[in-house]
């Protein structure tokens, strides 16, 4: 059974998620919510999904992501939960498309550090520590700006906001700095 993921514009995307406790974590209800979720994000196709984005204000995000993708420091990452995560971030940023199953059929480019460090709980409640880089990088700090109420539009460098057709149409295969430097030349011709 698949659950319903909400679109922006609705409140509990807004939300900062409350924390879960280890006797919660623990419960039948939220096993069986982890599992939902699992097959949910991988139904979607998604490669992460937060509680918010099913309508609920938890800190509970699964992760999976099977694609390798050189270009994007995109490798494989196994199924797993995170719970109550605190984020540090690294020092150096990059640029890329992002979307989102909230903000469904869109994308734009989102300054993201390149690596993280994550301390969370697993779906156990036991503590888990993550260093993650690349694209696994991004997706941890995507789903985790979800239990805060933050989505990748708030983030975004807004004049790369593009339907997904027309991202996959006009800017494929086009180096994000290249894209950035030509929409920023029509931000100064507006502008004059």
């Amino acid at each position: 059974m698949n659950l319903k993921i909400v679109q922006a514009g609705d409140p509990v995307l807004r939300e900062a998620a409350r924390p879960l406790t280890a006797a919660e974590i623990a419960s039948a209800e939220i096993q069986q919510l982890i599992e939902l979720m699992r097959e949910t994000m991988r139904d979607a196709p998604g490669v992460g999904l937060a509680a918010p984005q099913i309508g609920l204000p938890l800190q509970l995000a699964v992760i999976e992501d099977v694609a390798e993708i050189e270009a994007t420091e995109r490798a494989p990452v196994p199924f797993h939960v995170i719970v109550n995560p605190r984020l540090t971030l690294g020092a150096e940023m990059i640029d890329f498309f992002e979307g989102c199953l909230s903000v469904e059929g869109f994308q734009a480019v989102v300054p993201r550090a390149r690596s993280v460090h994550v301390e969370a709980l697993d779906h156990l409640g036991q503590p888990i520590t993550i260093g993650a880089g690349g694209w696994y990088a991004r997706i941890l700090q995507h789903e985790i700006d979800h239990l805060g109420g933050t989505l990748y539009i708030d983030r975004m460098r807004s004049r790369t906001f593009s339907t997904a057709r027309n991202a996959a149409r006009h800017a494929a295969g086009v180096p994000i700095p290249e894209l950035l430097a030509k929409l920023a030349g029509g931000a100064r011709r507006e502008a004059i």
